[in-house]
């Protein structure tokens, strides 16, 4: 784990604008280490894609040095290729080949290599090995779509939002996956906009925002920082039935560290929940309102986000075409050069 398996130092990546060039990537320094997990947070649009992208080699950065397994991409482009697997955010394939075909064609991109069986294996799809791609549902493309980064051996996995849009259980035996190749000593580059994937799977985060990196540590690290434990989030019946609630009054209550207006009720940052709820009835009571809906949970890698930018991760949009650049990032199936 002491040595890096990844370095960049001050990448940046601008695209043209109708109002000026847009920077996608504003100068970003990582060092990802052999045999962890390391996760890229953000929004749609944040420009994570794209620093992967460049990192992969795929997409060529306007200024800054990037170097994989002690590696450039100037220098030893074929090296590193022989030593990296990559999943984009879609993989299309040719429906009409089979499983075991289609891996077995990818086997032969490399010089050496994992047995087809024993990859289609390891992503649980032994009992589709010889069905067509097009019968297969979408959880089973994405994890063939990962054997397909795995049948080369590589020591770093790259994985570009790979369960975006699965139910939860194709979800979870992805997860399996990823933890499988980890515990194995290699490298897993993970970009996400879902929080608590990344707080089960990955030993470092980096939260990034506009092109630059906001936070960076390992998931309890990062949660530590708001320093409660615990959310409350509330809401009142009618409000227009009686006196608002100041956002200040609440920040006076006992155990609240963080409060703010969020939708139609109230956030609350709190590190001793048993303290903070009856003071927050008492105040309720005060201002003679009745709540609409009272909760508890832990503090979320969600909650650090909000708290560094104002507002939370989004799901209903594609990434900005320019963060992601004129081609976008769905895969197609052929083999690079």
């Amino acid at each position: 784990m002491s040595e890096c398996a990844i370095r960049v130092k001050d990448l940046r990546k601008q695209y043209p604008g109708r109002n000026g060039p847009v920077d996608a990537v504003n100068g970003i320094d990582l060092e990802i280490k052999q045999g962890e997990c390391f996760g890229l947070l953000g929004p749609n649009g944040a420009g994570k894609t794209t620093t992967v992208e460049i990192v992969e080699g795929l997409n060529r950065p306007t200024s800054g040095e990037v170097e994989v397994l002690g590696m450039s991409w100037g220098t030893n482009a074929v090296g590193i290729r022989e030593r990296i697997g990559v999943t984009l955010q879609e993989t299309r394939l040719p429906e009409k080949e089979t499983v075991y075909e289609i891996v077995t064609l990818f086997r032969s991109f490399y010089k050496s290599g994992a047995p087809p069986a024993d990859v289609i294996a390891r992503v649980e799809l032994e009992g589709k090995t010889d069905a067509f791609i097009e019968h297969l549902s979408g959880g089973q493309q994405q994890r063939l779509a990962v054997a397909l980064a795995l049948v080369g051996d590589p020591e770093v996995l790259f994985l570009d939002e790979p369960t975006t849009g699965l139910d939860p259980q194709s979800r979870r035996q992805l997860w399996d996956v990823i933890r499988d190749f980890r515990n194995r000593g290699w490298t897993v580059v993970l970009t996400t906009h879902y929080m608590d994937e990344a707080e089960r799977l990955c030993d470092r985060v980096a939260i990034i925002d506009q092109g630059k990196i906001i936070a960076q540590g390992s998931p309890a690290e990062l949660i530590s920082r708001l320093g409660g434990d615990h959310i409350i989030e509330f809401a009142l019946e009618d409000s227009s039935a009686g006196p608002a609630l100041d956002v200040n009054r609440l920040l006076g209550l006992d155990s609240v560290l963080a409060a703010r207006a969020e939708n139609d009720g109230f956030v609350l940052t709190v590190g001793k929940p048993h303290l903070a709820i009856p003071a927050l009835l008492d105040e309720v009571d005060r201002l003679e309102r009745a709540l609409a809906r009272l909760t508890t949970r832990h503090v979320s890698l969600e909650d650090v986000f909000v708290s560094l930018t104002g507002r939370h991760l989004r799901d209903d949009s594609e990434e900005g075409q320019a963060s992601r650049g004129p081609a976008g990032r769905k895969g197609r199936w052929k083999r690079r050069a």
